[in-house]
């Protein structure tokens, strides 16, 4: 298997996370071209997104799809609860991760250069966030995982949350985790985990690096 990846992508270590997490064996490949919408690389992804998944002669796209295919392939160690209701709350949340809290965090990106930077994006963008991260505070537990065990949840919010961490502070917002004990709580557990440690590790290097190369 070959995964098509970008380590400072969130998604693509979403899904790093999850094969780091069940020792399973992928090639961690660059995206020909060095671009997601490279000619090369759309016609191994039509969709021009990272990360991408090679396997079996099946190329295999978006971040949750790939998540839950090698969690059908590779069951063990699990990443989805047994109980249909349990998985389904694993599920909610994934999906809140993918439609709710990650698009306005992905909608500050365009804005990093103060010189031209549209504040009124900002401040608009800035709320969402301060909003979702709030009804993120409300629906994970008190210690622990995101939902229990270690999921496909604790996968997808980690990298996403690591962004919110490191680039925040650039727009003059509150940091993320002030006045959130849950979240905090959630935030130091989830990087005990190697998988986790080894994912947000890459992402850290890869950040530098892009500073670096300003």
């Amino acid at each position: 298997m070959k995964l098509y990846n970008m380590n400072l992508s969130n998604f693509a270590t979403k899904c790093r996370i999850a094969i780091y997490d069940k020792g399973i064996n992928v090639e961690m490949a660059p995206v020909p071209g060095g671009d997601s919408h490279s000619p090369e690389y759309l016609k191994i992804n039509p969709f021009g997104k990272v990360p991408a998944l090679e396997a079996d002669g099946v190329t295999i796209a978006e971040s949750e799809v790939i998540n839950e295919y090698l969690e059908e392939k590779f069951p063990t160690p699990p990443l989805l609860p047994k109980s249909p209701e349990a998985r389904a709350r694993v599920r909610i949340m994934t999906r809140f991760h993918d439609l709710y809290l990650e698009p306005p965090i992905r909608a500050l990106f365009p804005q990093m250069n103060p010189k031209t930077r549209d504040n009124n994006v900002v401040n608009e963008k800035l709320t969402e966030i301060n909003n979702r991260l709030d009804q993120l505070d409300k629906m994970l537990p008190d210690s622990g995982f995101a939902c229990g065990d270690f999921t496909l949840a604790d996968c997808a919010l980690a990298p996403t949350m690591f962004f919110a961490v490191n680039l925040l502070g650039m727009f003059g917002a509150k940091p993320p985790l002030e006045g959130r004990a849950k979240l905090t709580k959630w935030w130091t557990h989830v990087q005990t985990r190697p998988s986790v440690k080894k994912g947000l590790g890459e992402m850290t290097e890869a950040l530098a690096a892009m500073r670096g190369g300003r």
